[in-house]
């Protein structure tokens, strides 16, 4: 049971939308995988899970524990594991995941793993560097890898992958146009020397908006989920975040009183001062403390200040008619998360994938 009064409400319906608006963007045989990595981009992977399972076609997750906690929450379709660890790699086969495999080291754990358990045709993944430097084989290792595929039927390559490094910068349209290039070569070689044609997948949320013809047979969709395309088609996404709280204490100060640690803010003038149930370790930065950055009350914006603590923050509400209990909103809409987001000198993804496992996660959905 999670009874934090601070909730984020998932908009089950924005998620929806943003779905529908990349399929309107794919080709009608590309097949989706949705990325619910760091908890679903800090909403619930379990929740949205079950609301896309049956309109995708592929989950990914970075580590085998999400993948896991999927599972055990009955989630059927494939998932993928982008970033397996060789002491997960039981784990891995015992939840029935399947591996994205990056070097010869866990290629050959898996491989050493699948014939001792007697696997048959076990789906795997091989991901490949394509400009990033992250994670991947290169080119000259296919030779390498057809000659230990021809020597088992325990694996099966599943799928062909990369990553590119700036889809959302136009001003680098030359080097992803390169890796994809790169990408399309590796494919070629592979299929030649292994004689064999596993799915492609290179595209991510910007890349499918940017680089329509590099679709292959599968795209990869994270943030665009949530709302954030990186590019000006995010105003034609919806926003699925909305953080809210509820004022705990309301204070009537004196001027020249000090409120919060290190008494890092004093009150100029009397004034009223409400005390909010969220703090840093929800996710709410502490930069946005001192006065750069607020909430939203009865539709009126209320300044923080003092120091953003650990689990409360004071915004001032002097000019607010407001009482104990009423709701208050943290963000709502994107132009508030991005507006905190640049308030403290980060990406939007950090403001999501930040927000505390403790917070509850409620699906709002409308039919």
């Amino acid at each position: 049971m999670n009874n934090h009064v601070t909730v984020l409400e998932i908009d089950g319906n924005a998620v929806l939308h943003n779905l529908n608006y990349f399929k309107q963007k794919l080709r009608a045989k590309t097949k989706i995988l949705i990325v619910l990595k760091s908890y679903g981009y800090g909403s619930s992977p379990i929740k949205i899970a079950r609301l896309l399972e049956d309109k995708i076609d592929y989950i990914a997750v970075a580590y085998t524990d999400e993948g896991i906690d999927l599972r055990k929450a009955g989630i059927k379709i494939p998932i993928l594991v982008l970033h397996p660890q060789v002491e997960n790699l039981k784990l891995i086969i015992n939840h029935n995941l399947e591996p994205n495999l990056y070097n010869f080291k866990i290629f050959y754990a898996f491989l050493n793993l699948a014939n001792k358990s007697f696997l048959e045709n076990y789906p795997i993944h091989l991901k490949f560097n394509t400009g990033l430097y992250r994670l991947g084989f290169s080119n000259l290792d296919i030779p390498k890898i057809s000659k230990s595929l021809k020597n088992t039927n325990s694996i099966k390559v599943r799928s062909l992958l990369s990553h590119l490094a700036a889809s959302e910068d136009l001003k680098e349209k030359n080097f992803t146009l390169n890796q994809i290039k790169n990408f399309t070569s590796v494919a070629d070689e592979f299929y030649k020397i292994v004689g064999c044609k596993p799915m492609l997948h290179i595209l991510n949320t910007s890349g499918v908006l940017n680089y329509p013809n590099a679709q292959f047979d599968m795209v990869r969709i994270g943030i665009g989920l949530f709302g954030f395309s990186n590019n000006e088609h995010t105003y034609n996404l919806k926003n699925s975040h909305n953080l809210k709280s509820i004022i705990s204490q309301i204070h009537s100060l004196e001027k020249g009183t000090t409120v919060g640690y290190n008494r890092a803010f004093i009150t100029e003038k009397n004034c009223k001062v409400a005390t909010i149930p969220i703090g840093h370790a929800d996710g709410l930065p502490r930069s946005l403390g001192n006065e750069n950055g607020f909430v939203v009350i009865n539709n009126e914006k209320a300044k923080i200040i003092g120091n953003v603590c650990m689990d409360m923050i004071m915004v001032n509400i002097t000019d607010i008619k407001c009482n104990e209990g009423d709701e208050v909103i943290i963000f709502n809409n994107q132009k508030m998360i991005e507006r905190i987001a640049n308030a403290s000198n980060t990406i939007v993804y950090e403001v999501l994938t930040n927000i505390s496992r403790r917070v509850k996660k409620v699906l709002k959905l409308s039919v």
